[in-house]
């Protein structure tokens, strides 16, 4: 959209500015050959101007539907082909062949409607053009035998006539493709005169962040979800610093829902967050993206080198500074196997890496950017135990914040502190001998996936 936008724009003022200079100075040479004429001439260009805008509004219309359906077509492509696996494993290639021939017959048949009123508008404008022709001749003849224009004049009017009327359509073709494009303009203008709806940032950048997070009362609903059925409900809950808090519950329970909060990838309708006493609102995106890090359970690499990916977003980074963190987490060992060390290309989308090496390298970026605050979503899921203990030491190291989304509760029974979800309110809180004590959801839950894997 914004490649066909810029190249209509900058095409069609070109010629516009061109067409039009030439227009005005061949009328001005024309009025002096023949006025009547040079009117009947200028008659043809309001007629053919109502006659463009009437199918002007018909071509924005289907212009908008078809840009729809490219749109449509190309998103159905790309999910089809990005989850070939999956559609492999059902065997559903014919149902999704079925899908794009059904998108495409949409396409077609807007194309078709498309090219059937073009035509029809080239015909009515040649036959106004040609009515308006013959009465010039007829006009030409009387003003001949009047004595009121030579054969020369009239010879000479009208090789300006047909260069003038040359630009008059290239005008008004710029004018219809300009309008004709005004849907794709306007799709690319809703985007960039989208307004964010979360609350403008602040400047708050202390130099030191203690990391202590407070949630107070905290409702928040998704913009797609109905607002009666809310992910979170008067969540109020504390994470302290230096020490290890697990989110646990089942799926729907509302941890990634905290975490997103949290990461301010939403705003909430009631309550608020708390960092180290001021709402997450006050600080400054990029020191609190700096100084908060998440490490999902499926992390995203990008296409290139083991350092360009832990180096991310980073300036001056020395690779002294990427091998020390490696070695903190014993990263550096299996880094330093590989072919190309540090300089090995991971592939699309981190491909060429086993799950828990992506984890790593995941951590990796994260740590080195010395954040205060980190969230770990399930982000040791597919390392071994030794591993995963290496890293939570670290992570705590510094007396940092740690926030794990525990979807195993052998990850949260050694955290110091656990809160326990469950349908988006906050059920128990303790450590874990505490709420086994207290019998209640915590223990049914492990009850329930100790039986499930015994």
């Amino acid at each position: 959209d914004v490649d066909r936008m810029g190249r209509t724009v900058a095409l069609n003022a070109n010629v516009a500015v061109r067409s039009t200079v030439k227009t005005v100075l061949m009328l001005r040479v024309m009025l002096g050959l023949s006025w009547e004429l040079t009117l009947l001439t200028c008659i043809e260009m309001p007629l053919l101007a109502i006659i463009q805008n009437k199918y002007t509004n018909l071509s924005k219309e289907l212009k908008e539907q078809t840009q729809e359906c490219h749109a449509q077509n190309k998103d159905l492509a790309s999910q089809t082909v990005g989850g070939i696996q999956t559609v492999r494993s059902f065997n559903t290639e014919k149902d999704e062949l079925r899908r794009y021939h059904v998108a495409l017959d949409e396409l077609l048949a807007i194309k078709r409607r498309s090219g059937i009123f073009s035509a029809v508008y080239l015909l009515i404008r040649r036959m106004v053009s040609l009515g308006i022709k013959m009465v010039m001749l007829i006009q030409a003849r009387s003003l001949i035998s009047s004595g009121r224009l030579s054969i020369g004049s009239l010879v000479s009017f009208f090789l300006y006539q047909k260069p003038m009327s040359a630009n008059l359509r290239e005008i008004m073709y710029c004018y219809g493709e300009t309008m004709s494009t005004v849907g794709v303009i306007s799709k690319v203008l809703s985007y960039v005169d989208r307004t964010p709806k979360c609350k403008k940032e602040g400047d708050l950048a202390p130099e030191k962040l203690e990391g202590r997070i407070v949630f107070q009362n905290v409702t928040f609903s998704y913009p797609s979800a109905a607002p009666d059925k809310p992910a979170l409900k008067s969540v109020s809950l504390e994470v302290q610093p230096g020490r290890i808090t697990a989110l646990v519950g089942l799926s729907g329970s509302g941890k990634s829902s905290c975490v997103s909060l949290l990461k301010r990838l939403y705003e909430p309708q009631e309550g608020q967050i708390i960092l180290d006493g001021e709402p997450l609102h006050h600080y400054n995106q990029k020191y609190f993206h700096r100084k908060v890090a998440l490490v999902s359970q499926n992390p995203v690499l990008f296409s290139g080198s083991l350092r360009s990916n832990i180096e991310y977003g980073l300036r001056d980074c020395s690779i002294e500074k990427v091998k020390d963190v490696a070695k903190k987490i014993d990263a550096h060992d299996f880094i330093s196997r590989m072919e190309d060390g540090y300089d090995t290309d991971v592939g699309e989308s981190g491909s060429k890496l086993a799950g828990g090496q992506k984890q790593s390298i995941a951590i990796i970026r994260a740590l080195i950017r010395e954040p205060q605050v980190i969230i770990l979503d399930e982000a040791t899921s597919k390392l071994d135990v030794n591993a995963e203990q290496v890293v939570l030491k670290e992570v705590l190291a510094h007396g940092r914040t740690v926030l794990i989304v525990a979807h195993q509760l052998r990850i949260a029974e050694n955290a110091d502190h656990i809160v326990m979800l469950q349908d988006g309110s906050v059920q128990e809180e303790g450590t874990h001998e505490e709420l086994m004590r207290k019998k209640g959801c915590y223990y049914r839950l492990k009850e329930e996936l100790f039986s499930e894997s015994g």
